[in-house]
C-alpha cells in the first residue's frame, strides 16, 4: 500500500528541469536498487522482507536529499499531529519488526476496531491505547478456533479490508533470535496444555479436599467410634411357634388347621405385643431394663440418662429387641441385645413368658363367650321344660284323674255293657209275655231289671254329657292335657339340643386353644455380636458418599439453572 509522501514541515515541488535532472540522477539509484533487490531474492524470506521495508523507508530520505539543492516552488504545511504520527511510524520502522509481528499487530487492531491504513500504523494506534500487541497474554487471546463457516483460502466477502503484506527492513544476514511460526505455535499449545493441566490439578485438589472433609473425616470418626468407643453388646437369639390344637373338623378349616396359616394372625399379634411399650414397661418392672442401660460404663450413645422417660427407654428397647415373623414357616424369631450376656438371656426368657400369656389370653375370651352362651341356652331349655311339665301336672290335678281319656273310654264301655244287658232283659220280657199265662213275678222282675238298666244307662249318658260340655269338661281337659304333653315333648327336644350344643361348644373351645412352643431356647453368648466394626464403617462410608453425591448433583443443577 502506498501513501502520499509527506515531509516533516514542507513538501517541495520541483520544476520540469529539476525533474529531468532528478530522473537522470535517479538512474544510478535505480541500478543500485536493482542490485539490492537481487541480493534480497537470494536471502531468506524474513530478511528479504526486512530489506524491502528498509528500501521503502530510505526512498523518501533519498528523494529529500536529491531535492535539497533545488529551489522550492510551493509547499504544504502538515499539522503537529500528522508530524507526530509520521515520527512514530518512522521509529516503529526502525525497530525491525518481522512480517509475522506486523500481521499480529494488524489482527490485534482489527479485534479492537481500529481503522489502521498500514501495519506500522496499527502498531502505533495500539500503543497509543496502551496495548502491547506483542505481549503473551494478548497473543493468547488471538488463539481462537478457525472459522469453519469460511475455510482458509476462500475468497473474502466484498467490502472486507485486505491489507498488504509488509516487508521488514534490511538487516544483516545473522541467525534470527525469533522463533519460527511452527515452534511458536507448539510453544503456545504447550502453554495452553500446561494451563489446562494446572486447572485440572487445582480442581482435583479441591475435590479431594471436599471428599476428605465431607466423606473421609466422618467415616474415620465413625470407624473410631465402632473400634474404640462403642460398648460390645451380647445378643441372645430364640425362636418359638404359635400352634393350634388338632381339629377333626372337615372342610377348608380342617385343611388349614395344621398349617402356619391357621395361626398367622396370632403370631403377628404376639409380635406386635412384644414390640410394644407395654411389654417394655413390664420387662422394666420385672427385670430392670432401664437400670441395665443406665450404667455408667456404657458408651454415651447407647447409655440412657439417669431417670429416663418411657419414650427414651422405648427407643433403646426398639433398637436392642428385634422380632421377626416368617410367614412361610410360621416361626417367630427374636434377638435381644444387652451389655451383659446373662442379662440378654434373662430378657429373652421374660419376653417368651409374656408371649405365652398373651397367646393364652387371645382365645380365652372367645372360648369363655362361647361356653357361656351354650350354658345359658341349656339353662333356658331346662326352665321351659320344667314349666311345661308343671302345667301338665296342674291340668291332671284339675280333673282329679290322671287319664281323662281312660275315664271317657270306661264310661263308654260301661254304657255299652249296660245297653247289652238292657237288650237281653227286653228279649227276656218279650219271651215271658209271649206265654198265654206268663208268670207275673218273672214279668215284674224283668220289667224292674229293664227300668234299672235304663236308669243306669241314662246316668252314664248324663256323665258323658257333663264330661263333654263346659270349660272343665273331661273333653276340654283332655285337649289341654294333650297340648301340655306336646309342649313337654317339644321342651324335651330343645333340652336335648341344648345339651348337645354345650358338648359341641366345649369340644370347639378345646380345639381353639393356642399353644406357644419354644423351638430355640435363649442361651448366653460368649462373644459380643455388636457392633460389627468393619461392616458398620463401610456402611457409614457409603452413607456419607451418597449424601455428598446427592448434594453435589443438586448444587450443580442449581448452578446451571441460575447461570443459564
Amino acid at each position: 500500500m502506498t501513501t502520499k509522501p509527506r515531509a516533516k514541515k514542507f513538501r517541495i515541488r520541483r520544476s520540469p528541469a529539476a525533474a529531468g535532472s532528478r530522473e537522470a540522477g535517479a538512474a544510478p539509484a535505480a541500478q543500485g536498487a536493482a542490485a539490492v533487490a537481487a541480493q534480497a531474492h537470494a536471502r531468506p524470506e524474513p530478511q528479504a522482507a526486512g530489506a524491502a521495508s528498509a528500501r521503502a523507508a530510505a526512498a523518501p530520505a533519498a528523494a529529500e536529499r536529491d531535492g535539497a539543492g533545488a529551489a522550492p516552488l510551493s509547499g504544504m504545511v502538515s499539522s503537529a499531529r500528522e508530524a507526530s504520527m509520521e515520527t512514530d511510524i518512522e521509529a516503529i520502522r526502525r525497530e525491525g519488526l518481522t512480517g509475522r509481528q506486523l500481521r499480529l499487530a494488524r489482527r490485534m487492531a482489527q479485534k479492537h476496531n481500529l481503522d489502521a491504513t498500514s501495519d506500522f500504523e496499527a502498531v502505533r494506534m495500539l500503543r497509543e491505547r496502551g496495548i502491547d500487541p506483542f505481549a503473551r497474554a494478548n497473543l493468547l487471546e488471538l488463539v481462537v478456533p478457525q472459522n469453519k463457516a469460511q475455510p482458509a483460502g476462500a475468497p473474502q466477502a466484498p467490502g472486507s479490508v485486505q491489507l498488504p503484506q509488509t516487508v521488514p527492513a534490511a538487516k544483516t544476514n545473522l541467525p534470527s533470535a525469533e522463533l519460527s511460526p511452527a515452534e511458536r505455535r507448539n510453544r503456545e499449545i504447550q502453554e495452553i496444555q500446561r494451563d489446562i493441566a494446572r486447572r485440572r490439578r487445582r480442581k482435583l485438589s479441591l475435590l479431594a479436599a471436599r471428599l476428605a472433609f465431607f466423606v473421609v473425616l466422618p467415616t474415620l470418626a465413625a470407624g473410631f467410634y465402632f473400634y474404640s468407643v462403642a460398648t460390645p453388646m451380647y445378643s441372645s437369639k430364640s425362636e418359638f411357634l404359635v400352634l393350634k390344637a388338632d381339629s377333626a373338623a372337615g372342610g377348608v378349616g380342617g385343611l388349614l388347621s395344621g398349617t402356619q396359616f391357621a395361626t398367622s394372625q396370632d403370631s403377628i399379634a404376639v409380635q406386635s405385643y412384644l414390640m410394644s411399650k407395654e411389654a417394655m414397661l413390664r420387662l422394666d418392672r420385672e427385670a430392670g431394663f432401664k437400670a441395665h442401660f443406665t450404667q455408667n460404663w456404657l458408651d454415651p450413645i447407647q447409655r440412657l440418662e439417669s431417670a429416663p422417660t418411657n419414650e427414651e427407654a422405648y427407643a433403646t428397647y426398639s433398637r436392642n429387641v428385634k422380632i421377626g415373623y416368617d410367614p412361610t414357616e410360621g416361626v417367630v424369631r427374636m434377638e435381644v441385645s444387652a451389655a451383659d450376656p446373662e442379662a440378654a438371656a434373662e430378657f429373652s426368657r421374660k419376653l417368651i413368658s409374656y408371649a405365652q400369656e398373651k397367646v393364652n389370653s387371645l382365645s380365652q375370651q372367645k372360648r369363655a363367650d362361647q361356653m357361656s352362651e351354650a350354658e345359658a341356652a341349656l339353662d333356658e331349655a331346662e326352665a321351659q321344660r320344667r314349666a311345661a311339665q308343671q302345667r301338665l301336672v296342674v291340668l291332671q290335678q284339675q280333673g282329679s284323674v290322671l287319664d281323662p281319656e281312660g275315664v271317657v273310654a270306661s264310661l263308654r264301655q260301661q254304657i255299652g255293657t249296660f245297653e247289652i244287658q238292657l237288650e237281653e232283659k227286653r228279649l227276656e220280657l218279650a219271651a215271658l209275655q209271649d206265654n198265654a199265662r206268663p208268670n207275673r213275678a218273672k214279668v215284674s222282675g224283668a220289667e224292674a231289671d229293664i227300668r234299672r238298666l235304663e236308669a243306669v244307662i241314662a246316668s252314664l249318658n248324663n256323665r258323658m254329657v257333663d264330661a263333654s260340655a263346659g270349660e272343665n269338661s273331661l273333653a276340654n281337659l283332655r285337649i289341654q292335657i294333650q297340648m301340655a304333653q306336646a309342649d313337654l315333648a317339644t321342651r324335651d327336644l330343645m333340652l336335648q339340643s341344648a345339651l348337645q350344643q354345650v358338648e359341641t361348644t366345649r369340644l370347639e373351645a378345646n380345639r381353639q386353644v393356642r399353644y406357644l412352643t419354644t423351638a430355640v431356647e435363649p442361651v448366653p453368648s460368649q462373644e459380643p455380636s455388636y457392633p460389627r466394626k468393619f461392616e458398620n464403617t463401610v456402611l457409614a462410608f457409603l452413607i456419607f458418599s451418597g449424601i455428598y453425591l446427592m448434594c453435589s448433583l443438586t448444587a450443580s443443577i442449581l448452578r446451571e439453572q441460575v447461570s443459564s
